[in-house]
């Protein structure tokens, strides 16, 4: 028998039935839903985030997302919550319950000893009716008419709004705290997003010797320095005074021009006024200088005197490329 089934049309479905899902969301954005978000944002404890099944899984991406976002978090399962992981509650913890049902046994055992607790309950769920929303402090509802699958069985529809009300929660409390690029930073500082936002210039020349040389000097030494110091230029000094750079480039093109060049010093081949950046200056901004110009090598200031040399291959070994 030939296989009719329409692999696009499927998927199509599946996006159309969970954009919907998404659209449906909006009315949820209410009073309730800004009184919640105020109360995580005031609580002096943490966000206890707890589900089942699939909700877990959303659960536990809501977490990540709280402690990268400067929001302090951990997931308890609502199975061993009430086995003794319920031991993990603080009395200032705001517990987070997310469900489609509302409906299921460990959930209806766990929150009578959160109510005994004291500790205030946030439900996500579909099922404004449910036990669950009945029982919870504030709710926020997750309207869903249909799953995706064929069946309408597989948490689909569902667990992709439990994933955008999880991400709305995040970013409202991420402003509300005031929290910066910098204090992403802080937080993901192995990362490439960290390294964009703090890794700076001054961060990278430690790992070089300085490559000097003179306007008088020689372009044998020249090439000796550069070929010592493995960065592909020297920065050429007067009296301490940066006044150019000798490339590789700037060697290719004097040996293009002419064939005797012995007797040629620093001061006849060097690129003069050097692009510089200050100690200070960002990894990736240097970067973009370097992109902008078409170049390698970025000399380094510190209170305009030399302190180093900057190469693209640095940059790109910290993965910020």
């Amino acid at each position: 028998m030939k296989n009719t089934i329409s692999i696009k049309n499927i998927a199509l479905r599946t996006i159309k039935i969970e954009e919907d899902a998404i659209h449906a969301l909006i009315p949820s954005i209410d009073h309730s839903f800004e009184q919640a978000v105020k109360t995580m944002h005031e609580s002096k404890g943490r966000l206890v985030v707890t589900g089942i099944g699939k909700s877990a899984i959303i659960g536990k991406k809501y977490v990540s997302t709280f402690n990268s976002t400067g929001s302090p978090a951990i997931f308890l399962h609502a199975a061993d919550a009430v086995h003794g992981d319920i031991g993990m509650l603080h009395v200032e913890d705001i517990l987070i319950c997310i469900s489609k049902s509302g409906e299921t046994p460990e959930i209806k055992v766990l929150l009578p000893l959160v109510k005994q607790f004291g500790n205030t309950i946030i439900s996500v769920v579909s099922n404004k009716d449910s036990y669950l929303a009945h029982h919870s402090d504030f709710v926020i509802h997750t309207p869903i008419s249909i799953e995706a699958d064929p069946n309408n069985l597989a948490p689909t529809a569902s667990t992709t709004s439990q994933l955008v009300i999880g991400d709305a929660i995040a970013t409202c409390l991420l402003a509300l705290k005031g929290f910066n690029h910098r204090d992403f930073a802080l937080l993901h500082p192995g990362g490439t997003l960290g390294k964009q936002l703090y890794l700076t210039v001054g961060d990278l020349i430690s790992r070089h010797e300085k490559p000097i040389a003179t306007q008088d000097q020689s372009i044998s030494d020249i090439i000796v320095e550069m070929t010592s110091k493995r960065l592909g230029a020297a920065t050429i000094l007067n009296n301490d005074i940066i006044v150019g750079i000798v490339t590789d480039g700037d060697l290719r093109r004097m040996l293009n021009k002419q064939a005797e060049w012995n007797h040629l010093k620093g001061k006849d081949i060097m690129t003069k006024d050097p692009k510089k950046v200050s100690i200070e200056c960002l990894a990736v901004e240097a970067l973009a200088v370097m992109r902008k110009h078409s170049i390698s090598q970025l000399i380094v200031e510190e209170e305009g005197m030399y302190a180093g040399m900057v190469h693209l291959h640095d940059i790109i070994k910290e993965g910020i490329i």
